[in-house]
């Protein structure tokens, strides 16, 4: 069968860092491609040479089975490939119309452009309001338009970087049977992923890199879970969490008082919300998106000013926030300069630039971030190596509050587990640890109790499956 797309041995380097070498993939027509790999194997670099964003050092790019050369993303585009990237590439001021026809060619027509969304709409069923601005939509809306901009353009091939990542779970499930609906007319997809499970589940064919190499191909039903292991990590078993029973849960670290925060159209996101959070716990938190969960993180972390009620803890509480590029991470600065960033209200005098880069180096270290040395810009890092930065920054220094806004987005089975250990040995050692993920099994598996937040309400549950998702559907 031909292929819709082919990249045969390519290389790619930056600087002395290889990032790719003798990596293939094939994608063929009316298929679902699945792409796997650690952080930093290369996945997201190699979707970028197919895009036209990189330009490959070493082998061959065809498209149609006639090989090109790609100076630019707009090459791709007119080739009929798009790609969704993990981190949007959207306006907040722009509306839903204007965000489609940014980029093409001719004067912009509101009358042509919003037609065109909703052409869109009825005939992928991905609807949305042409007059509704971005900074207004759900994170489902934002990722809908990015792949509405895609099939504007009339893209054959999308590609899609960790499109689950920033999902609820029923959210998750829906796109990716749009995703089979897109294929099953004749076009395809390549789905960059860390979850094994939906490889396996969605894919046709799956290809797995390992340290920019890829070290396995083919359909996927001829892969299981404990052989996508020993591809993915070149072992024989995935990396074993500790899972260090809790102890008795200690003093009080932090406390929520009758918390409401309003929102627009005078909403209530929180309605009087009261927790508290011991020392030697880590307390778990479900909710379905737009349920007041961002809100309720950010006052808990000092980000967020609620409209009544009071929070009450202490000065060093350590935030790891879900989008590491707008909340985390100054990207055109240094490891150095971005670990400094954690405590920088308090210092006084002269930087201590010695110290700092002692420190930013014995957090890599520890923390796994591959990179050739603190000095390097963080934007050269792998989205999951600029995670573990974040997360080596927040727990280094034994704070005595953490909270964890989807720590593991974007991380593989052996940093995802490093993470929960990190934060295991963190409440061992007496830290209040709060941590909200989206996706249920993870809650489950690294929470000593679980509270449920509906329609701005908490409330506290059994841990168990059934128990915790009846109260995120509200019937509890």
């Amino acid at each position: 069968m031909t292929a819709v797309l082919r990249l045969d041995a390519i290389g790619k380097r930056f600087g002395a860092v290889t990032a790719l070498y003798d990596a293939s993939l094939t994608v063929r027509p009316g298929t679902v491609h699945a792409l796997l790999g650690e952080n930093g194997a290369g996945k997201t670099t190699l979707m970028r040479i197919a895009y036209g964003m990189h330009r490959p050092d070493d082998g061959t790019l065809s498209i149609d089975e006639r090989r090109v050369s790609l100076r630019a993303p707009a090459d791709a585009i007119a080739l009929g490939v798009g790609m969704v990237h993990q981190h949007f590439s959207l306006v907040p001021t722009l509306t839903v119309a204007e965000s489609v026809a940014l980029g093409m060619h001719g004067a912009y027509d509101a009358r042509r452009a919003t037609a065109r969304v909703r052409e869109l709409g009825d005939r992928t069923g991905l609807v949305l309001d042409p007059a509704a601005r971005v900074e207004q939509l759900t994170v489902r809306d934002q990722q809908r338009l990015e792949i509405v901009k895609a099939l504007a353009r009339s893209a054959r091939l999308l590609i899609l970087d960790e499109p689950t990542a920033v999902l609820a779970p029923l959210e998750a499930e829906e796109l990716l049977r749009w995703i089979r609906q897109y294929c099953e007319g004749g076009h395809s997809a390549v789905l960059i992923t860390h979850k094994l499970r939906e490889a396996l589940g969605a894919a046709d064919e799956l290809t797995v890199l390992r340290r920019g190499r890829t070290v396995a191909t083919g359909a996927s039903r001829d892969f299981d879970e404990a052989t996508l292991v020993r591809a993915l990590l070149g072992e024989t078993q995935a990396p074993r969490t500790v899972s260090t029973p809790a102890g008795p849960a200690g003093d009080i670290r932090l406390t929520m008082r009758r918390v409401s925060v309003h929102a627009r159209r005078d909403t209530h996101p929180l309605h009087e919300v009261s927790l508290a959070i011991r020392g030697g716990e880590i307390v778990g938190l479900a909710a379905v998106e737009g349920s007041g969960q961002q809100e309720l993180i950010r006052v808990l972390a000092g980000q967020l000013t609620p409209s009544q009620g009071e929070v009450v803890g202490p000065d060093d509480i350590a935030f790891v926030p879900e989008d590491r590029h707008r909340d985390a991470l100054a990207l055109d600065l240094s490891l150095t300069e971005n670990v400094a960033l954690r405590g920088l209200q308090l210092r006084r005098g002269r930087m201590p630039w010695a110290t700092l880069r002692r420190q930013t180096t014995a957090i890599m270290k520890r923390f796994d971030v591959r990179a050739e040395s603190s000095d390097r810009a963080a934007r050269t890092l792998s989205g999951g190596n600029q995670q573990k930065l974040v997360i080596g920054r927040e727990l280094h220094g034994n704070p005595s509050v953490i909270i964890a806004e989807n720590p593991t987005r974007g991380l593989d089975i052996r940093a995802s587990d490093a993470v929960h250990n990190h934060l295991r040995d963190a409440r061992k050692e007496g830290a209040a640890v709060f941590f909200y993920s989206s996706d249920l099994e993870e809650i489950l598996a690294v929470a000593d109790r679980v509270l449920v937040l509906h329609a701005g309400r908490l409330s506290a549950v059994e841990k168990t499956r059934d128990a915790v998702g009846r109260a995120m559907l509200g019937a509890h």
